[in-house]
């Protein structure tokens, strides 16, 4: 079963991040639109993989475990095409963003903020096949999604929280979760399946860990802690506990819930 969608219109180069930029120098205000062209953003794309991926991912999509954001969708820190060169040239102090060489030239930097501007476009221009009226029936009857995943506030907290989930997910990423949820699932929702000192074993999902511990949250949202040397036995399984929706639901209920999902973002101010 494959989602067909559309652009209406070509992908503008527009970055809709929309938040707080720190006070930090403003370089070359305009010199971003020298450098978007498809050779800067391949460019800007090499150096992410050399330089960035190791903390954003190759796919950019960040990691929770460094606390690495997700580039792929609104950015915390950045308004502008200028603010993102600023944290890149400049780095963001009190966290694990450095400040790239100080001898990259300030066009690379502006390559980099390209290839990032690439990863996103603006949703309205996409045409769905599915109608997301109907998909918030769907999300709240058959499929059941909100007795595990929270949206806006009202759900269940066995799943991710759904808010914004089509912010940095495009409707092709939607439905492949949706029908194979066990690829690429994050460590935070792995399940461990621990001993613990009193011998009894609990499973829940990984909600913390670090070198001399270990902690999960059952599946009656109770949170367990497990200093590491009075573990007896721990089993990590790495798929996902959200079941695979196809042949559960029709293509078209599919294509209705992926509507309704990719509605799900911030409301602009």
């Amino acid at each position: 079963m494959r989602l067909s969608f559309k652009l209406r219109w070509p992908m503008p180069f527009c970055l809709g991040l929309g938040l707080t930029l720190f006070s930090l120098p403003s370089l070359a205000e305009d010199a971003g639109t020298l450098y978007n062209t498809p050779y800067d953003v391949a460019q800007g794309e090499r150096y992410f993989e050399r330089q960035c991926s190791r903390c954003h991912g190759f796919d950019a999509k960040g990691n929770d475990e460094t606390g690495a954001p997700d580039l792929t969708g609104r950015l915390n820190r950045a308004s502008t095409d200028t603010g993102i060169f600023n944290i890149v040239r400049n780095g963001v102090p009190g966290t694990a963003m450095l400040p790239v060489d100080a001898n990259l030239p300030d066009a690379q930097v502006w390559q980099v903020v390209a290839y990032i501007g690439s990863l996103r476009y603006d949703p309205s221009l996409v045409d769905l096949p599915g109608d997301a009226d109907a998909g918030v029936a769907v999300f709240r009857g058959k499929g059941d999604c909100d007795s595990c995943h929270m949206v806006n506030g009202r759900g269940g907290r066995l799943g991710p929280d759904l808010s914004r989930v089509g912010e940095n997910n495009r409707p092709e990423e939607l439905l492949d979760a949706l029908v194979d949820p066990h690829d690429d699932v994050a460590p935070r929702w792995w399940t461990l399946r621990i001993t613990g000192a009193d011998g009894v074993t609990r499973e829940g999902f990984r909600m913390g860990e670090d070198s001399f511990s270990v902690r999960i949250m059952d599946n009656d949202t109770n949170l367990w802690h497990f200093p590491k040397n009075d573990i007896q036995d721990m089993e990590r399984i790495e798929q996902s506990t959200m079941p695979s929706y196809d042949g559960t639901l029709s293509e078209g209920e599919l294509d209705d819930l992926v509507a309704y999902l990719f509605t799900l973002r911030r409301e602009d101010n």
